[in-house]
């Protein structure tokens, strides 16, 4: 759990936004700016239209043409380690941001996730090829581990000043590989509040020509690891039944229902897959919103699943001795507050400021917990009435716009397709002629 002083408090942010999704986009943003005390500036970047100006897009990658926006929402009732969040979501998927929210809701009643991190601890990769002595090779990068350990640190004033810099080494030896055998010196580095990237690759390059000295080998690559297994976020969550029941489901049924779900995708690596993508279906929209890299904490999760040989489920539920649903969730999580995008997009800087972390690692314990969420919020529909049913209610409404209804049509067509449960786009154009006279 991440320790926030008097610096980190919320001002009395309370998170539970009553009929928040009967609201009007305008009438939604002034209550979150109102709650998170954003600044005009701030506001218009949240609400989009030109929040990211062609300047600086094409400051930021190459060829650039014009931007591309998602929808930005943001879920409620979200209590983590006793303080209420609201959280920013990038996503054009129906359902996740009102399934994150409802489930946050249920887990309020209940006191809410509980959440820790380790030290953001990055790695970078040093691979050395052409040796005579593998074996030799390891020992005496061991033995030269102060020298390795001080170069690194060399190179980064600043981030030893914030508490931060290379902390130790670990060196890997591969007899056997198509390019021959080799050896491969990881630093691991604390990265503080960046996601790291920049910093872990210059440490690699600093030390590479060393690692060649001593070793007589010649090094090929040199760059960080995107499976952060030094840079964990867990989260914890505890509903009892009487929160879980349903007006066709007791809460028994339902938490069985979970861990029976949860099962398939422990053993199972097809299932797995979908379990996992449900897990990211959370975590990806607040990566995309904060202006972090979306496709490292992807690599690094799937790539930890798989880190027993096999690839399996990154969360467990399960049935205390209470009769309580208990699911934690256990990830890497590489996220920053500065650099990349997130110091340059309007709108990242604004949804960092609507979440009021302190630090990379609250974040990363923000987004591990919001995982959980939606991960429970999948098997609840997959372990009752099935996913189709609370997903194409709300996907009613992108098909009623895919047939061009416009306006308060937009809501007639969608509630008609939902309660016949035939959501699709010829339909939809039928009910469109139907109330335009056709």
């Amino acid at each position: 759990m991440v320790e926030q002083g008097e610096s980190g408090a919320r001002n009395g942010v309370n998170s539970r936004f009553e009929q928040f999704r009967d609201l009007e986009p305008a009438e939604r943003l002034k209550r979150v700016v109102e709650a998170a005390g954003l600044d005009q500036n701030e506001s218009r970047a949240l609400s989009g239209g030109g929040a990211l100006p062609i300047n600086l897009a094409n400051g930021m990658i190459e060829n650039v043409v014009g931007t591309f926006e998602l929808p930005l929402g943001v879920a409620t009732n979200f209590t983590i380690n006793g303080r209420d969040y609201l959280i920013p979501m990038a996503v054009e998927e129906p359902s996740v941001v009102a399934a994150a929210s409802y489930m946050a809701r249920l887990a309020r009643q209940c006191g809410g996730f509980l959440t820790s991190s380790t030290d953001p601890v990055m790695r970078a990769q040093i691979q050395l090829l052409g040796l005579a002595d593998p074996f030799g090779t390891r020992a005496k990068l061991l033995n030269e581990r102060a020298q390795i350990i001080a170069l690194a640190n060399s190179k980064d004033k600043v981030l030893l000043s914030l508490g931060g810099g290379c902390r130790d080494i670990e060196v890997h030896l591969f007899e056997d590989t198509p390019a021959g055998a080799m050896v491969v010196l990881h630093l691991l580095v604390d990265v503080r509040d960046a996601m790291g990237a920049n910093t872990v690759n210059t440490m690699a390059e600093t030390v590479a020509p060393l690692a060649e000295k001593l070793t007589g080998g010649r090094v090929r690559l040199r760059i960080l690891s995107n499976l952060a297994d030094r840079r964990i976020a867990r989260a914890r969550v505890e509903i009892s039944p009487d929160v879980l029941r349903t007006q066709t489901c007791s809460g028994e049924e339902m938490a069985s229902g979970i861990v029976e779900a949860c099962a398939l995708a422990i053993v199972d690596p097809y299932r797995a897959a979908t379990h996992n993508k449900g897990i990211m279906n959370g975590i990806d929209p607040l990566v995309v919103a904060t202006g972090n890299d979306w496709r490292a904490i992807e690599a690094g999760a799937h790539a930890y699943a798989a880190r027993s040989g096999r690839y399996a489920s990154l969360s467990r539920w399960e049935i205390a001795a209470s009769g309580n649903l208990v699911g934690t969730l256990e990830m890497p999580i590489a996220l920053g507050l500065v650099g990349g995008a997130t110091k340059t997009h309007p709108a990242a800087q604004a949804a960092l400021k609507l979440l009021a972390v302190q630090s990379a690692q609250e974040l990363a314990e923000v987004a591990v917990a919001v995982g959980l969420a939606q991960n429970m919020a999948a098997l609840r529909a997959l372990a009752t009435e099935g996913i189709q049913r609370g997903h194409m209610a709300l996907h009613a409404r992108n098909i009623a716009i895919v047939a061009g209804a416009q306006g308060e049509e937009i809501g007639t067509i969608a509630a008609e397709l939902a309660a016949t449960h035939d959501v699709r786009v010829d339909r939809a154009r039928e009910i469109l002629a139907r109330l335009r006279g056709g």
